[in-house]
C-alpha cells in the first residue's frame, strides 16, 4: 500500500533516469543540474549537505555542512582543523557526503578520500566571508568545552576591538577540505516507492566513472 502523499508526488514530479541518462559516464554533470534545480526549489541552503567521519574509535560522526565550492576536482568545505570533524579527518582522511533536496525529494551519497586545500585557495575564500565570520573563526575553539555563552561573546568583543582598522586574516587552524569522490549515488524518488537509484564508481580520482542501475 502506498501513501496519498506518495500517489500526489508521482503525479507531479516525472521520472528522471532512463536507461540512457543511467549510463551518462560523467556523474559531475548530472550533479550540478540537480544543484541548479535545488537551488531554485529549497527554502534554505540548497547546498546543505551531511558530512561523515570516523573517530579514532572507528565511531562514526555526522553533521550538516555547506558545501563551499565544487568542481571535477572534488567538493569543498571549511572548518576549524582543532575540531572534531578536523581531528577526525587528520587521523582518517575519508568520509562521505549526503546531499538532501525535499522539495524535489532527490539525495545524492559520495564516498572518497580527503584532503586539505591549498593555503592559497583556503586564504581567497576565507576573505569572501562576512568580517563578523572571519572574527568568528578566531573567536570560536570549535568542539572545545565552552563554559558559558558570554565567555564566547567576550571573545568576539575582545577580537573585534583588536582587529579594529585591520584586515582579519584566515587563522592557521581553519581551512578547506575537498572530498575527492569514488563513489556518486544519485536517488530520485519514484511512485509505490520504485524509486530511481544509480551509482557511479571509479576505482580513483584520475579514472573513468561507470554507471550501475540499483533496485530501489
Amino acid at each position: 500500500m502506498t501513501s496519498k502523499v506518495d500517489n500526489k508526488h508521482a503525479e507531479s514530479v516525472p521520472a528522471i533516469f532512463d536507461d540512457a541518462v543511467a549510463q551518462k559516464p560523467d556523474p559531475f554533470d548530472l550533479f550540478g543540474q540537480w544543484l541548479a534545480a535545488a537551488g531554485e526549489t529549497e527554502v534554505n541552503d540548497p547546498n546543505a549537505m551531511a558530512l561523515a567521519t570516523v573517530d579514532a574509535q572507528g565511531l562514526p560522526d555526522c553533521r550538516i555542512m555547506l558545501l563551499n565550492g565544487w568542481d571535477r576536482d572534488g567538493f569543498v568545505f571549511y572548518t576549524n582543523t582543532r575540531s572534531a570533524k578536523g581531528q577526525e579527518l587528520a587521523a582518517h582522511p575519508v568520509a562521505a557526503l549526503l546531499f538532501h533536496w525535499k522539495s524535489v525529494r532527490r539525495q545524492i551519497r559520495m564516498r572518497g578520500a580527503v584532503e586539505q586545500v591549498s593555503d592559497a585557495q583556503a586564504d581567497a575564500y576565507f576573505a569572501t566571508r562576512p568580517r563578523g565570520s572571519r572574527i568568528g573563526a578566531h573567536a570560536s575553539r570549535q568542539s572545545s568545552p565552552l563554559e558559558s555563552r558570554q565567555q564566547l561573546i567576550d571573545r568576539v568583543q575582545e577580537l573585534t576591538a583588536g582587529f579594529e582598522g585591520g584586515e582579519v586574516l584566515r587563522p592557521a587552524h581553519w581551512t578547506g577540505f575537498r572530498l575527492v569522490p569514488v563513489q556518486m549515488e544519485f536517488w530520485q524518488d519514484g511512485k509505490y516507492r520504485l524509486h530511481d537509484r544509480v551509482r557511479y564508481t571509479r576505482t580513483d580520482a584520475q579514472g573513468s566513472w561507470t554507471a550501475q542501475r540499483l533496485n530501489p
